[in-house]
């Protein structure tokens, strides 16, 4: 029956210092591994390329800061970028898909030289600017060619 009481009285002879050896074990918690006993990253293993959108929002970015300086907003941005590239066509992204294809050709070649430098033991000391901004650098007339294709489409 619900809501009866009951009859029963409490066991006087019940050992309460079991039970709180047992919460007590409950409640400590064991804390993890520190960081830095976790496998540190590696400073010089390449960083993935850039997927097809967000090559297309390097450009976005820009032109969108150009024609709203008053908007600072990052998810602002994102948002209208996001918003932009769902309503474009599959033509209107292959220079983008192209370029990120490319873009992850060279990161495969990179990786590659890495994990063979890794395997090999030696580690060479390299500049400043890293592979990805050398290539960015070689890059760039790449950059206004889409740019006047955008313009061209009208975005």
């Amino acid at each position: 029956m619900k809501g009866a009481k009951s009859t029963k009285k409490a066991d006087s002879n019940f050992d309460f210092s079991k039970l709180i050896r047992l919460f007590e074990n409950r409640l400590t918690v064991k804390k993890p591994a520190s960081k830095a006993a976790k496998s540190a990253k590696d400073p010089n293993k390449p960083k993935r390329p850039a997927s097809a959108f967000f090559v297309f929002m390097e450009d976005f970015r820009k032109q969108f800061k150009e024609d709203n300086p008053e908007n600072k907003s990052v998810a602002a941005v994102g948002k209208a970028g996001g918003a932009k590239w769902k309503s474009m066509s599959d033509s209107d992204k292959a220079p983008f898909v192209a370029k990120a294809d490319k873009r992850k050709k060279e990161y495969e070649k990179t990786l590659a030289a890495y994990n063979k430098k890794k395997d090999a033991g030696g580690e060479e000391e390299e500049s400043d600017k890293s592979k990805s901004e050398v290539n960015d650098d070689e890059e760039e007339d790449g950059s206004d060619e889409v740019r006047k294709m955008m313009i061209e489409i009208g975005c």
